[in-house]
């Protein structure tokens, strides 16, 4: 049984007494807990899994299983990461003892005083959600800084490219401009990165909507454009098919342009000396792809399900710049998600890789 009020906590309530069950549950509640009740250990058990909660109430005197059997059945499915306040009639002190090397942060006696049981509840609920609030901060700043990491290697890679072209006095003297130009552009995606994520940290609403929006060939465009060169030193050949029609997409361009420039630098490491095709057509109805299509090795089918979690590299004996975290298609596929879309990979008929950004189309602008 379950009695739903605020937001405040969920508790999960173990009595095999069921008016003990009805008057805890509705104390609880009115303080704006959700209730979780169970009338035996069996069935504790089962809703816990069903419905992890914020704290459990575990009588310690039940038939059958009694709170110790449940505490080692919770032990038993993992690290148990919420606090168990016994509640018991016994006195006996190395029964308490007991139950605190079992795990128990706390007891109530029976009968109990609402107000005790209370104080004790909101004290270890507080705490318990605190904890959870810090750990998804950490976890949060711990992404977005692997984001920004991983987002501001493409461009300082192309820095470090051009500079060391430069430096070595082998290249040509027409293409000294266009080095220059490459070190510029990249520095300033660099920056660019660097405050959008500074901006959306400040204030996530500070987006402006009206940029998400983002034109495919635009983006292959500038794809062509920025990696001519590393392309051309990898042996690469770029086949370019832009859209027969304009087509644009509901996406910030900075953040299409990541993701793209993403697939663009994989086919560059794990396929040198192949053929790169960049395109985009129409997907679903009111959609529009990006394929980035590789003739290179493609990616072993074993490997295939884990493609997209992080930290897993495509090949381990592919070319490496000592930065590849496996990280990047991760990334890629949560930040098209947002944008209510998909990114998916499949395999080429005659050998390679084929990586499809799918798109909802962007809405036509309304001028007043």
């Amino acid at each position: 049984m379950a009695i739903a009020a605020g937001n405040s906590g969920r508790i999960l309530v173990v009595d095999d007494q069921s008016v003990n069950l009805r008057v805890v549950g509705t104390l609880l509640a009115r303080q704006g807990y959700e209730v979780i009740s169970a009338g035996s250990g069996e069935e504790a058990l089962q809703r816990y899994v069903e419905t992890p909660p914020d704290l459990i109430l575990l009588d310690m005197m039940m038939p059958g299983m009694d709170g110790f059997d449940v505490l080692a059945a919770l032990h038993e499915l993992g690290p148990l990461q919420v606090p168990v306040v016994f509640v018991t009639a016994a006195h006996d002190r190395d029964l308490l003892l007991r139950a605190f090397d079992a795990g128990v942060v706390d007891y109530v006696t029976k009968p109990f005083l609402p107000e005790e049981l209370l104080a004790r509840v909101n004290a270890h609920v507080g705490l318990k959600l605190t904890r959870d609030r810090l750990e998804r901060v950490a976890r949060e700043r711990e992404e977005l800084v692997n984001l920004v990491a991983h987002d501001l290697k493409n461009p300082l890679s192309s820095v470090v490219f051009a500079a060391e072209l430069l430096r070595s006095g082998l290249c040509k003297a027409e293409r000294v401009p266009r080095y220059l130009q490459m070190i510029h552009e990249s520095a300033d995606d660099a920056l660019g990165y660097i405050r959008h994520y500074l901006e959306s940290q400040a204030d996530p609403r500070a987006e402006d909507i009206a940029e998400d929006r983002a034109d495919l060939g635009e983006t292959l465009a500038w794809l062509i454009q920025r990696y001519e060169m590393q392309l051309e030193a990898r042996g690469i050949r770029v086949e370019l098919r832009p859209p027969p029609v304009v087509a644009q997409v509901s996406i910030h361009p900075r953040v299409l342009r990541q993701v793209a420039e993403n697939l663009v630098t994989n086919a560059m490491k794990y396929a040198p000396d192949a053929e790169l095709l960049l395109t985009a057509r129409a997907g679903a109805p009111g959609y529009w792809q990006l394929i980035v299509a590789d003739r290179g090795p493609g990616i072993p089918p074993e490997r295939q399900r884990e493609l997209f979690k992080p930290f897993v590299r495509l090949h381990e004996t592919a070319v490496d710049d000592g930065l590849s975290s496996g990280l990047g298609l991760s990334l890629a596929k949560r930040i098209i998600a947002r944008s209510g879309g998909q990114l998916w990979y499949e395999p080429r008929r005659q050998g390679g890789a084929r990586f499809i950004i799918e798109l909802p189309e962007a809405p036509t602008p309304v001028f007043a």
